[in-house]
């Protein structure tokens, strides 16, 4: 929705938040539902109406607990039955420098300020851990924002009676715990309120009429900031750029005026602006992100521009060059299919409103931002929150290398005309095991992030993920996989749950039909909740690989039989009849699509891999 796209206007959002909320509603049913407790210490419930927007326009429905005024800390600490029913699948804690109850004074000895310090960041620690004990959902906690006044002038930083010293000393212990703790974040309104204008931001008439730690109209600003975090935990986070070139990359045509003759460098302030556009892009790299070029050129001056020594961006840097003269819109699609990921995860750069239009018109769920001159294409980019970071793993820094390997893995294929042999030449190597703490985060970053190879689509935070592997009645597994072109990393995850045959009908509802079954260690069916895989392994058979580990691990504690179950989705239709393929019987199907499969694990069962060697199981 255009209205809640970066720039947006505030004022609009904020008086016809009605109206965006019911369109936002009728424009699509595959909503991710998720319970967010929002405990706060000011006045929260203009933010809930506007963070809700931005979660909507992310696919993201919430359904939200809003703590009494002032009150976050007595619910976190003490029991409430409200809460406890409301069973909250995040939290978000909105305090500000307001709750500070405790600041040092002028006079006060270092001891004295040790002493409010310890006090005052115990208070919050112990709500942190009291909560993650109880819920083990992720966490989001405010971090401090600046006062609106200085009482010690430019030194209010540099003595530790001062305000901002003492704030920036707590800021910096949130930032620490937020370290130790995985499932534990920080969102960062002092940025926040610096970008949009502390004066501007901490106005104290809202506060003394109204208890908000911001004013009015910085809400918007904060509930978007905040929504970034949100989509990213629950894998709504777009995965790659496909950037134009001429006008978006560097100055000029480099097909009418010669890469020589391109604006991009250090020699005029425009040429600066377009290298400082690039490195920006070239950093994107390090968090995971996937670069491609989208433009109309000819291939031949496309890579000329790329090579301008005062360029930036290389043609390496590119997991994919499209430079043609196709629509742009049929280079996306293309780009999509060939990266196998879905054109919602792409976001399109280009300085062309003509163009982006198009894109947005014929490929519905491109981002498509507005990027406005070249010296905003930055500022654009970064406050629209695509690539929100809340979990760096290694698999994340090396996406582009693995993504750029499955090309080179595609070239090979066209050297054979059978398939198997293919996969021979590959000489994959699969690591198989029971969940373990060094991929816990990576693990739940897959089940909210894969979609189209999800029979079930369940979604876990790390907290539930490490309840599965410490639970007996659990069977879990993780499949990593590398070849002689790379390491894709961890690509799949299965989670079964051992039970009886009856429990079939509970599944058979979803929902709270089967969060109200419990496992059993000696049970002797398994249950798959979930299985998954990343698309970028399709066809590789590692699914296989997966159903022989999850046999072995059902002969070894008794359970003979296995049923799975396959809940559709929009995205998720091409693993309709994946059960069928494993050798699955169907046993029904209702009118709404859900399908659900037994095996029979034979006496002599033989493994369905044979191409991958599975080095520890």
């Amino acid at each position: 929705m255009q209205e809640l796209t970066y720039p947006y206007d505030g004022e609009l959002i904020l008086k016809k938040s009605k109206k965006l909320k019911k369109a936002l509603l009728e424009s699509r049913t595959d909503f991710l539902e998720k319970r967010i407790a929002v405990l706060g210490g000011s006045t929260t419930h203009d933010i809930i109406r506007i963070l809700e927007l931005f979660l909507l326009e992310q696919g993201i429905r919430p359904v939200f607990y809003e703590s009494e005024y002032a009150q976050y800390w007595q619910d976190a600490m003490f029991d409430n039955p409200l809460l406890s029913d409301f069973a909250p699948e995040l939290i978000f804690i909105h305090t500000s420098n307001r709750n500070v109850t405790d600041y040092p004074s002028p006079g006060d000895t270092k001891e004295r300020v040790d002493e409010l310090f310890e006090g005052q960041y115990a208070h919050f620690q112990v709500m942190w851990d009291k909560l993650a004990d109880t819920w083990h959902c992720p966490i989001i906690q405010n971090n401090f924002e600046y006062p609106y006044y200085r009482l010690l002038g430019n030194q209010e930083a540099v003595y530790i009676q001062g305000r901002i010293s003492f704030l920036n000393r707590l800021n910096e212990a949130f930032y620490q715990y937020a370290r130790e703790h995985e499932n534990f974040y920080i969102h960062d309104i002092n940025y926040l309120s610096a970008a949009y204008g502390l004066d501007r931001w901490s106005d104290p008439l809202y506060w003394h009429m109204y208890k908000y730690a911001c004013c009015m109209q910085a809400i918007p600003d904060f509930a978007h900031n905040l929504s970034h975090i949100i989509k990213s935990i629950f894998g709504k986070n777009k995965k790659a750029l496909a950037l134009d070139l001429d006008n978006t990359l560097w100055g000029g045509i480099v097909g009418d005026d010669g890469p020589e003759n391109l604006e991009i460098g250090q020699e005029t302030p425009m040429g600066q602006v377009y290298a400082e556009f690039q490195a920006y892009l070239k950093a994107q790299k390090d968090i995971g992100v996937m670069l491609t070029v989208n433009s109309k050129n000819e291939e031949e001056n496309a890579l000329a521009g790329l090579n301008h020594p005062e360029g930036v961006l290389k043609p390496e840097d590119f997991i994919l060059i499209k430079a043609n003269w196709e629509p742009k819109s049929q280079n996306i699609a293309e780009i999509a299919q060939e990266l196998t990921i879905l054109p919602d995860s792409l976001v399109f750069v280009d300085d062309n409103p003509a163009e982006r239009e198009i894109v947005q018109m014929q490929v519905p769920g491109v981002a498509v931002p507005a990027i406005g001159t070249p010296e905003q294409y930055v500022r654009i980019l970064d406050h629209s929150g695509f690539f929100e970071v809340t979990k760096l793993s290694e698999d994340d820094r090396k996406r582009n290398e693995m993504y750029r390997a499955n090309v080179e893995r595609k070239k090979q294929q066209a050297q054979f005309g059978d398939y198997r042999e293919y996969l021979l030449s590959l000489e994959m190597k699969g690591t198989i095991r029971p969940f373990e703490p060094l991929y816990m985060a990576r693990i739940a970053q897959l089940t909210n992030k894969s979609n189209q190879f999800n029979l079930t689509t369940r979604r876990y935070t790390q907290g539930e993920i490490e309840t599965f592997a410490a639970d007996a009645g659990y069977i879990t597994r993780y499949g990593k996989l590398e070849d002689r072109f790379g390491d894709n990393g961890v690509v799949s995850v299965v989670i079964g749950r051992r039970g009886r045959m009856e429990d079939a009908a509970a599944y058979r509802q979803g929902g709270g039909a089967v969060q109200s079954l419990g496992a059993s260690a000696d049970g002797s069916v398994l249950h798959i909740e979930l299985w998954l895989m990343s698309c970028r392994v399709l066809k590789r058979d590692m699914e296989y690989a997966m159903m022989d580990s999850v046999v072995e691990a059902c002969q070894a504690c008794g359970i003979g039989t296995i049923m799975g179950y396959y809940y559709p989705t929009a995205k998720n239709a091409m693993v309709k009849d994946f059960y069928k393929a494993m050798g699955f019987e169907k046993t029904e199907e209702t009118d709404t699509g859900v399908t659900i499969w037994r095996y029979v694990i034979p006496a002599d069962y033989t493994p369905k891999n044979t191409v991958i060697a599975v080095v520890s199981q």
